[in-house]
């Protein structure tokens, strides 16, 4: 789009189209999301942790994590404490706190969309 892009984020792992997990995802590295998790994803310890939610794929919990690009459903809220991207099929019912953020033609977010930086977010993530 306009800005600089989000490289293509290393997959560490792989939840497949036919997945569906019933509980908290807590990762490092890079999750790759083609399935369905019916609970919280939280990128710990660092700050490159990268969801990639797939046009398949669907969350319904909250997502804490620093880079997620979103092209799937989230029912809950996003914290990006460091970049997110909403693509054309994007769909989230919940609100969207980020630190910077990319949004193309179609992407719906359906709650409050609200600016912090990353302190604000990781402060947030703490409680």
């Amino acid at each position: 789009m306009w800005g600089k892009k989000m490289h293509t984020p290393k997959i560490d792992t792989v939840l497949g189209h036919n997945t569906k997990l019933a509980g908290d995802i807590e990762f490092n590295g890079g999750l790759h999301l083609d399935g369905m998790v019916k609970g919280n994803i939280i990128g710990a310890g660092e700050s490159s942790a990268t969801l990639t939610i797939s046009d398949a794929g669907v969350v319904e919990g909250d997502v804490r994590v620093p880079n997620v690009i979103v092209n799937g459903k989230v029912f809950g809220d996003v914290y990006a404490s460091g970049r997110i991207e909403l693509a054309a099929n994007a769909q989230i019912n919940g609100s969207v706190y980020y630190n910077v953020i990319e949004v193309a033609i179609g992407a719906i977010v359906n709650g409050n969309m609200v600016k912090q930086d990353e302190q604000m977010i990781n402060s947030e993530n703490s409680e």
